[in-house]
């Protein structure tokens, strides 16, 4: 049996920046969340190693990896690491590593939480993960109350945002040997859409698709990119039949 490994991005969870994805393929395929730890010190190949080892859990031998932001270049790691494990790669909003202007918006992201200023870390967090067109279009009443309303940040951001600072994959990705699509998010104000190109185009062999969003994709047009992710796994006989 194949299965999809899910590895969320930064300040999140699976079910935040996955949730619609696996109420779309979870009848297809068997879902399994990569969740990011909750507590620091762990070594890039110790948290991919402990994906593998949830796979195992699940009795899934072989699978796919969907990696979102910092999931990413934790995919590229895994599947460089474990090439027999990986069947196939999708890489949404990905980076290899934190360049200067990541590493300074990321410092501000951890100020902000451990300084307990959740309202203003929301602000931040829609500035830098949200595209203009987005922004522009949504009713500032809406936005401010939503902001108002935004839920605290997980227990485990600064673990997340430390392991952002240790990811560096900038050789593994010519090393990769499995089936790609990198998913370039092309108005981010956090990952830059060039950057995203470069890493694409030194995948051998990957597809690249383009967005016209931010960086959450998955707030902004849901369904473009769900469609993008199944169209690839379905091309590449990772998915079951549909059923219904």
């Amino acid at each position: 049996m194949t299965g999809l490994l899910l590895v969320h991005g930064a300040g999140g969870n699976v079910e935040s920046h996955f949730g619609g994805l696996t109420g779309r393929l979870g009848d297809r395929i068997t879902c399994v969340p990569g969740e990011l730890p909750e507590r620091g010190g762990l070594g890039v190949d110790e948290v991919v190693d402990g994906f593998v080892a949830r796979a195992d859990a699940a009795g899934v031998p072989s699978f796919a990896v969907c990696g979102y932001s910092l999931g990413a270049p934790l995919a590229v790691r895994l599947a460089v690491r474990h090439p027999e494990r990986v069947t196939a790669l999708v890489l949404t909003a990905p980076f290899p590593r934190l360049d200067h202007r990541m590493r300074l918006g990321t410092s501000l992201w951890r100020g902000l939480y451990e300084s307990g200023q959740h309202r203003l870390l929301a602000e931040h967090l829609a500035l830098t993960g949200l595209g203009t067109s987005f922004l522009e279009a949504v009713d500032p009443e809406l936005l401010r109350l939503s902001l108002g309303f935004a839920p605290a940040p997980p227990a485990g951001t600064p673990a997340h945002l430390e392991l952002a600072g240790l990811v560096d994959v900038r050789e593994d990705l010519g090393r990769l040997a499995v089936p790609a699509l990198v998913v370039v998010t092309t108005e981010d104000p956090l990952v830059a859409p060039a950057a995203q190109r470069a890493l694409a185009a030194a995948v051998p062999g990957a597809r690249t698709a383009e967005l016209a969003t931010g960086h959450m994709p998955f707030w902004e047009e849901p369904e473009v990119w769900a469609d993008l992710v199944e169209d690839f796994l379905a091309e590449r006989g990772v998915l079951g039949a549909k059923t219904g």
